[in-house]
C-alpha cells in the first residue's frame, strides 16, 4: 500500500496527510548537518546515551561529511511530536519509541514491544533474519521514513506502585503510566492508563498525578529517583519483554544520501541497538542489589494477575487484527517468536537453568 492509498483510506492518517503539504528541505552539496529530535530529555540513562551513540557514530563513520546535531525532547520540539516533526520535515531524523505512535499506525508497537511479544534477541531474530526489518520499512514508506532498529532496554520491570497488587482487581481505578499496547492492556483491567514522556514521570509520581509507573529497569529507574518515592518494585513486566529503540530518517532526505551514508546510518544504528541492550544489561544487577540494599522491595505478581494480563494483551492484539499490516506484522512476528523459543527452550534457556542451579 503506498502512502497516498493509505491516507485517504484510513483514520490514522490524520497527521501525515498534513504533513505531505510541506516540501523536503532542500542541501546544498558537501558537508551536511542532520537535525536529529528524540523522545528522550537530555541525560536520561541508557535511552539518550543510545541517540547520542548513533549520532556521533554517524559523525565518526561519514569523516565528518554527515553532522547529527542531536535536539533532546522539549529542545526543538516536545517527545511525543517528533514523529510529526520527521515526517514534515521539520526535523530530519528522530530517535525514540516507536510505540509511541500507535496513533499513527498500532503496527509501530512492534518495533519497541507488544505485551507478550518477543524479548530483545527474538527481536533481532525477527528483524534481521525473518522480515521485521523489510516490514518497518514497508510501515515507514506510508509516513515518509526510513527506519532502522537503534538501541534495546531488554526486559523491562513491571514497575513502581504506591501499594502491592494481589489480585486484577487491585488495578481498577489505578493511575499507572505505561504507553503502548501494554498501557491499553492495563486499562482493560480498569486502570487510568497515563502516557507521560519519561523526563517528567519522577515529578508525575513524586506528585500523586500517578499511582506508579513503569520506566525500563533497575539501573535506569534508579537514575531516575523512583525509589525516593515508593518501595514497591515488580521486577518482572509482561508488556515489553525487549523494547527496541527506532532511528527513522524523513524518507526524502534518506534518499538524497549517497548509499554509503545511508549505510553509515543503518549500521550506525544496529551498532547502537547491540551496545545500548549491553549497557542496560550489564548496569542491572547491581542497581538491583543497591534498590534492595536501600530498602526496596521486590515483588512478582502473583498468576491471577499475570492470567488477567494475557486475556486482556490478548484482546488488544485481536482489536487490531482488522487493520491488513497490522495482522501481517503480528502473524510475522508471532511465527519468528515461535520458531525462536522453541530451540532457545531446548538450549540455552535449559542451560542457564541448570548453570544457576549448580553453581548456586
Amino acid at each position: 500500500m503506498d502512502r497516498r492509498s493509505f491516507l485517504k483510506t484510513s483514520a490514522l492518517g490524520g497527521s501525515a496527510a498534513a504533513a505531505t503539504t510541506l516540501a523536503a528541505p532542500a542541501y546544498a552539496q558537501g558537508k551536511r548537518t542532520l537535525t536529529m529530535v528524540t523522545t528522550w530529555g537530555r541525560g536520561l540513562a541508557g535511552v539518550h546515551d543510545s541517540a547520542q551513540r548513533v549520532a556521533d557514530s554517524i559523525t565518526t563513520m561519514s569523516d565528518g561529511q554527515l553532522t547529527v546535531d542531536l535536539k533532546a525532547a522539549g529542545e526543538l520540539v516536545g517527545a511525543f511530536e517528533v514523529f510529526d516533526a520527521v515526517t514534515s520535515g521539520q526535523a530530519d531524523m528522530y530517535h525514540g519509541a516507536d510505540y509511541y505512535f500507535v496513533g499513527q499506525h498500532p503496527g509501530y508497537a512492534f518495533f519497541t514491544a507488544v505485551p507478550f511479544g518477543l524479548t530483545a534477541q527474538e527481536l533481532v531474530n525477527w528483524y534481521y533474519q525473518d522480515g521485521g526489518m523489510e516490514l518497518h520499512d514497508e510501515l515507514g514508506q506510508i509516513f515518509g521514513l526510513k527506519s532502522f532498529l537503534g538501541g534495546n532496554t531488554g526486559a523491562q520491570a513491571g514497575g513502581w506502585y504506591s501499594k502491592e497488587i494481589n489480585s486484577p482487581e487491585d488495578f481498577n481505578g489505578l493511575k499507572f503510566r505505561m504507553p503502548g499496547l501494554g498501557g491499553k492492556a492495563l486499562g482493560k483491567l480498569g486502570a487510568s492508563v497515563q502516557n507521560i514522556p519519561g523526563s517528567e514521570v519522577y515529578q508525575a509520581l513524586s506528585s500523586g498525578a500517578i499511582d506508579g509507573t513503569e520506566w525500563i529497569g533497575p539501573w535506569a529507574d534508579e537514575k531516575a529517583g523512583f525509589q525516593e518515592i515508593t518501595k514497591t518494585y515488580y521486577t518482572a513486566g509482561f508488556h515489553e519483554p525487549g523494547a527496541g529503540l527506532s532511528v527513522a530518517t524523513n524518507r526524502d532526505v534518506f534518499e538524497s544520501l549517497s548509499p554509503a551514508h545511508q549505510k553509515i546510518i543503518e549500521l550506525a544504528s544496529a551498532e547502537a541497538h547491540q551496545w545500548n541492550l549491553s549497557q542496560f544489561l550489564a548496569n542491572n544487577g547491581a542497581a538491583l542489589q543497591r534498590l534492595q540494599a536501600g530498602g526496596v522491595k521486590v515483588m512478582e505478581f502473583p498468576d491471577s494477575v499475570w492470567d488477567a494480563f494475557g486475556k486482556a494483551s490478548m484482546d488488544v492484539h485481536q482489536e487490531n487484527m482488522g487493520d491488513e499490516l497490522y495482522k501481517k506484522i503480528y502473524d510475522s512476528a508471532m511465527s519468528s517468536m515461535k520458531a525462536s523459543s522453541s530451540w532457545h527452550n531446548l538450549s540455552s534457556g535449559a542451560y542457564t537453568k541448570q548453570r544457576d542451579r549448580v553453581l548456586g
